[in-house]
């Protein structure tokens, strides 16, 4: 019958019987908005991404508009007749409660590792993107030195010899101390906000996926943030450094207690008001009690 299908119709022809016109779906806004996105993305990244993204936002905008001029694209959707009684067999409104465990409209993750655990992932991973960053200066010949004075080489733009580099100096080893330290800090938080929304395989995520992400983003903006680190640097032990980085984080923070979101609460609680709903109905003291 011709109510059971779904056709698509102009505005010239007639609406199929017992349906109604509605506007017809259409991706060329999404369309549009990546390429505005990647668009402004080869700002910081390079022309290339730009170029692809000024193309996708052109043919967004080009494909929206053909949908809607210089008529609006409709579909017939069929209609029902027939009234659907609503019934039920409860006599009363059931509550949903958060002792029960059971979510209502739950937002993911349902467990999330405390603040302490992204703590304790990042500064285990800077332990060891130390130590392959070291194993990295022995290698190559310059001495144990020689990462540690690239790193901070963008506060002392004066030392760009290899002697410089590799000799001691205080103020480099503070600067790039306290430069991993916050940043590994940083990215360890970042795991563990990360990990509990992949439950299956986090070590994947933490080991190798963000790793090479992070080095990727980093290839495209290090000139900027730090011209001799990015002049001498040897990408293969980077991304090397980077994803012992990934995997002891991850481990860590994967091995860490997780604890409920606060979800299951009311507002009222959540926000430390009064909530005479949230109180036990039965014995009228706190949930749970």
């Amino acid at each position: 019958m011709a109510s059971e299908t779904v056709g698509l119709t102009d505005q010239t022809k007639e609406p199929l019987p017992h349906s109604i016109e509605m506007p017809a779906p259409t991706a060329w806004p999404i369309i549009l908005a990546f390429g505005l996105a990647l668009l402004f993305a080869g700002l910081v990244t390079t022309a290339a991404v730009s170029i692809l993204g000024a193309i996708l936002a052109a043919c967004g905008c080009v494909g929206w508009f053909r949908d809607v001029l210089p008529h609006e694209k409709h579909e017939s959707a069929p209609v029902s007749g027939a009234e659907m009684p609503v019934v039920t067999s409860r006599t009363q409104v059931s509550r949903v409660d958060w002792v029960t465990e059971e979510p209502h409209r739950a937002r993911l993750p349902l467990e999330t590792y405390p603040f302490s655990a992204g703590v304790k992932g990042g500064l285990a991973g800077s332990v060891a993107m130390a130590v392959l960053a070291s194993m990295f200066g022995i290698v190559s010949g310059h001495g144990i030195w020689y990462p540690i004075n690239l790193l901070a080489a963008g506060f002392f733009p004066e030392r760009i010899s290899t002697a410089e580099l590799s000799a001691f100096h205080l103020d480099s080893l503070l600067v790039a101390s306290v430069v991993h330290l916050i940043s590994s800090v940083l990215v360890g938080l970042l795991y563990g906000a990360m990990l509990p929304m992949f439950s299956r395989r986090p070590i994947l995520l933490g080991g190798l996926i963000a790793p090479v992400l992070w080095s990727g983003l980093l290839h495209s903006i290090l000139d900027v943030l730090n011209p001799v680190l990015n002049k001498r640097i040897d990408w293969f032990w980077f991304v090397l450094s980077q994803i012992g980085f990934g995997l002891v984080a991850g481990i860590v923070v994967s091995r860490q207690q997780r604890i409920r979101t606060w979800q299951y609460m009311p507002f009222a609680i959540r926000a430390g008001l009064e909530a005479p709903g949230a109180m036990d109905e039965k014995g009228g003291g706190e949930p749970g009690k």
